[in-house]
């Protein structure tokens, strides 16, 4: 077997990282300050090689190294290096916070072309207004003159079927009819599907 080569050229007498890790996992602080002194390095040079941004980097590493504190528990020597553990954590807080900031910038993108479109154009409101009430007016021309009679009073004064009847002394039934042949016919001049 090859052994372990050090760059100090001595081997470290104290515990390795997976076993500081076990040891910081049954909250021994100190442990976790042997840990934090060894992975720190390696998390922020991680953190920063994947978000370029020294401030972002060394929040991330913080957040990062808390997260080793709070989750050591979950290391499973098994399944790999404690080193490779941490720096597993460290890429995936990385990769968030750049999917974090894109999902941001997408939505701030969003908002301000929103920002941008006017909610209400007044100008173009009137002009289709005043186009409607002068459609509705040359259709109004196309009645009869009982028919007009019958719809103004009804529509545009407000009164019932019977007060029209009785202000035009017509009987009921003949003020319905009137006013229904005269919204068939103001509806298919006006285009209106029924």
């Amino acid at each position: 077997m090859k052994e372990a080569v050090h760059i100090s050229g001595l081997a470290s007498a104290g515990p390795d990282l997976q076993e500081l890790l076990g040891m910081a996992a049954r909250g021994d602080q100190d442990a976790f300050a042997q840990v934090y002194e060894a992975v720190c390095g390696p998390v922020l040079g991680l953190v920063r090689s994947v978000l370029r941004d020294p401030a972002q980097s060394e929040e991330v590493a913080q957040e990062v190294l808390v997260e080793v504190w709070r989750t050591a528990p979950r290391f499973q020597a098994a399944r790999g290096s404690a080193m490779n553990w941490v720096l597993t954590l460290a890429h995936h807080r990385a990769v968030d916070r750049v999917r974090s900031v894109e999902a941001t910038t997408a939505r701030e993108h969003k908002a301000a072309l929103l920002d941008r479109t006017p909610a209400f154009d007044e100008v173009t409101e009137q002009v289709e207004s005043r186009l409607e009430r002068e459609q509705v007016r040359r259709c109004m021309r196309t009645l009869s003159e009982l028919q007009r009679e019958s719809v103004t009073l009804a529509y545009y004064r407000g009164l019932t079927y019977r007060e029209v009847g009785e202000l035009l002394a017509v009987p009921l039934g003949t003020i319905k009819t009137r006013l229904r042949d005269g919204l068939i016919r103001l509806r298919d001049c006006l285009g209106v599907s029924a």
